[in-house]
């Protein structure tokens, strides 16, 4: 199997990628990749493994992810970062008091880039977010988004949750998509 790369400068990204790719040869070039504006996370998904590739020339991976509050028509959709540089944890929790929908979803996108062809791999993680910041810091964290999100069949946040519980909250339908193209990637790469 040739190693593929994985462009990210997101450490808690990092450490769930050699949590599960076991199974797949893989090395972390950390980059901080052009994030494109648009509201389609497969669309930047695309646009950041195709400038990864251009930085490594090496058969490559990156992410994008998304995070949707139902009550919010869906903000701050694939503006994450945006939204917790400008008005923070504490802004998106004011903007919920007082609602009672606080239905929310991560989803994810892998894009999987071999200098011919581009593969697409999709995850969704359903939950509800909390009315307060709880948790504790961890190594894993991929956005301060893991203080308030609970996920689906859980009444902690991530940021509270042990490893075990991260890893077997697939149980409650949350698809991963580095775990996605873990299976492709065994069944096809040689």
């Amino acid at each position: 199997m040739n190693k593929v790369v994985f462009v990210t400068h997101n450490k808690g990204k990092i450490e769930t990628a050699k949590e599960l790719l076991k199974e797949v040869e893989f090395e972390v070039y950390e980059y901080e990749l052009d994030e494109p504006r648009s509201d389609d996370i497969n669309y930047i998904s695309k646009q950041k493994v195709m400038e990864a590739y251009q930085v490594v020339n090496k058969p490559c991976i990156s992410m994008d992810s998304g995070f949707w509050i139902d009550e919010l028509e869906g903000f701050p959709r694939a503006y994450v970062n945006f939204a917790l540089d400008t008005i923070g944890i504490e802004g998106i929790l004011k903007l919920m008091e007082g609602k009672e929908n606080r239905k929310c979803r991560f989803t994810e996108c892998l894009s999987y880039y071999d200098g011919k062809e581009l593969h697409q791999f999709m995850g969704k993680h359903e939950g509800i977010l909390a009315s307060e910041v709880l948790g504790r810091d961890t190594e894993k964290k991929w956005s301060d988004l893991w203080y308030v999100y609970k996920p689906y069949g859980y009444d902690k946040t991530l940021a509270q949750m042990t490893d075990e519980e991260r890893r077997t909250r697939k149980k409650y339908g949350s698809i991963n998509s580095l775990e996605e193209f873990a299976k492709w990637y065994k069944e096809n790469e040689k």
